[in-house]
């Protein structure tokens, strides 16, 4: 049965609505509050200095990585579907008194929403799979960029999405690499992601984007790449039996080094 886009979007929201106030205390949010900002040194080293910088920060959830972003000197604007999540945002904002914008919308649906364009475009860390549209994605990207203007993601690399991520041991391969139509549909009792202790109660459809169809749908509208990296550990506990490194990342015993589990990505507007 074809399921709704819209209905899955729905459901979505639900979800991150659900989990908003669950990551306000499992993120680890005190450094932040003291004035620390979380933006680690591989992003640091390919998209900063951003002192500044006119920057939107797409699917920003309760603004941890827009308001560090402001901590670094960007002047922030930050979007996100999730009316709870942005509640928060602009809570954090007020006490560590930063000026942020925040727009609560479908990144999708956002170019009726905004005039003025930016000198940057972020999107990081679990974004991707939550768009339906990877062509209206990055159409709006372009039209949110100033000339001259850069686009940068950190994400999950798609490859180690395939893996069963419910069963320990040796990777197994569960879904298919390349892009469907249809998302799939999380209804499993999983714990959240950052805080392994609670099981959303809202489940989620996904949809699965290759390497490739990130890099061709920006380069069709018009960006040129210019910084396209594949790193060997992860930014959360992807699969089971992965552990935390000293420096904060993660890593598979045993496959240190052999599977893609993050990609950065920086690209330019023509201009």
């Amino acid at each position: 049965m074809s399921i709704d886009p819209q209905h899955a979007e729905g459901a979505n929201r639900l979800h991150w609505d659900e989990v908003a106030p669950v990551h306000l205390k499992s993120y680890g949010i005190e450094g932040l509050l003291a004035g620390v900002s979380r933006i680690d040194g591989i992003q640091q080293r390919e998209l900063y200095p951003v002192a500044g910088k006119d920057l939107i920060h797409l699917q920003c959830h309760i603004g941890t990585d827009t308001l560090s972003l402001a901590l670094d000197g960007a002047r922030v604007t930050g979007v996100d579907f999730s009316g709870a999540s942005l509640a928060i945002a602009r809570e954090l904002a007020g006490k560590m008194r930063i000026l942020a914008e925040f727009i609560e919308a479908n990144v999708l649906d956002l170019m009726p929403r905004v005039t003025r364009k930016y000198d940057i475009v972020y999107t990081s860390k679990g974004v991707l799979c939550w768009i339906r549209d990877i062509e209206k994605w990055a159409e709006t990207i372009a039209f949110l960029l100033k000339d001259g203007g850069v686009f940068y993601i950190f994400e999950s690399h798609p490859l180690s999405c395939i893996f069963d991520d419910t069963q320990a041991g040796a990777p197994r391969v569960k879904y298919a690499y390349f892009h469907r139509d249809e998302p799939l549909h999380f209804d499993d009792e999983h714990p959240d992601y950052s805080d392994s202790s609670y099981v959303p109660v809202n489940k989620t459809y996904e949809w699965i984007w290759t390497l490739a169809d990130v890099v061709g749908a920006l380069l069709r509208h018009g960006l040129r790449i210019e910084l396209l990296n594949e790193h060997h550990r992860a930014f959360h506990p992807a699969l089971p039996g992965m552990v935390e490194t000293s420096d904060g990342w993660w890593e598979l015993p045993g496959y240190e080094g052999m599977i893609p589990f993050s990609f950065s990505l920086r690209a330019r507007k023509a201009g």
